[in-house]
């Protein structure tokens, strides 16, 4: 009996001695399963990841003439700004209501339960916003190529400007859903809460309507958020300098593209360490 107390007792002493696994490895292990989960979701994935693309193809079809003094076709120039669109899209309007039905059914109640470190949740939800976010851009991008003639850039300098293009937008969105999923009380909400101003969003800021056909006014409101400037840094990307003609300032702007979407980060980052909860407001 003593023998097998203390055998017990060891085997309980080394398990408490074991170090748990650090929040880099369990994140990602997380974002495999967050990644696995979405693209399980047929629904899900079809509203994502295809939705940019048959906007794309719609508008493309409906605004089929040449824009001489760019040197462009309208679906060339709505190209980029689908992906700034899809990037957003994948980022703050995945998160934003995905987050709140996981505080609704109370799975991030039950994970902050767990020993598994609060920095490998969203470690993973960063994963699958990278990988849907790659995923889309480069659907995009294959559409845009193949049906509309669109050139890829071979410049390292336009290569590096759709990096952090990418990176900002992405992280900018992220951060930004993360806290909006606060905002609604419950996950049926979260649609109403984050879906309708994403939408208002993307025809203010030139993804639906050539941002040279807007209104003064609603170009400087779409100026306000982070999709304006994806899109026209995008454009940038893509388009020949020609088109530079079309935009409000005359110029791509990367400057100001980097100091907004570095705003928005930090915006967003702090948004999410005052209005995070764990806990849906119904549980008290």
């Amino acid at each position: 009996m003593t023998t097998t107390t203390t055998a017990r007792a060891a085997r309980d002493a080394v398990k408490a001695a074991t170090p748990l696994p650090g929040a880099w490895r369990v994140g990602l292990s997380r974002g495999g399963l967050e990644i696995k989960q979405f693209f399980r979701d047929r629904t899900q994935v079809a509203f994502t990841l295809a939705f940019p693309v048959v906007f794309l193809i719609l508008l493309s079809s409906i605004f089929g003439e040449e824009i001489e003094e760019a040197n462009i076709s309208v679906a060339q120039l709505f190209v980029p700004s689908m992906m700034g669109s899809g990037l957003l899209a994948s980022s703050f309007q995945s998160l934003g209501t995905s987050i709140a039905h996981e505080r609704e059914n109370r799975s991030l109640r039950r994970l902050r339960g767990t020993p598994m470190p609060p920095a490998a949740y969203f470690l993973g939800k960063v994963w699958l916003v990278l990988v849907t976010g790659v995923v889309e851009t480069a659907l995009l991008l294959v559409v845009g190529v193949v049906g509309y003639e669109l050139e890829i850039p071979t410049d390292p300098v336009r290569l590096f400007h759709l990096l952090w293009i990418m990176l900002l937008g992405m992280s900018a969105g992220a951060l930004l859903g993360v806290a909006i999923s606060s905002v609604p009380r419950t996950g049926a909400g979260a649609s109403a809460v984050v879906i309708l101003p994403f939408t208002i969003l993307q025809f203010v800021s030139g993804v639906y309507i050539p941002i040279s056909s807007l209104p003064d006014w609603m170009i400087q409101v779409g100026s306000l958020f982070p999709l304006k400037w994806m899109c026209q840094g995008l454009r940038g990307v893509f388009l020949p300098d020609a088109a530079k003609v079309l935009e409000p300032a005359g110029d791509w702007e990367f400057g100001r593209v980097v100091l907004v979407l570095t705003a928005w980060c930090v915006g967003g980052l702090l948004l999410c360490l005052t209005t995070f909860r764990w806990k849906s407001r119904t549980d008290g």
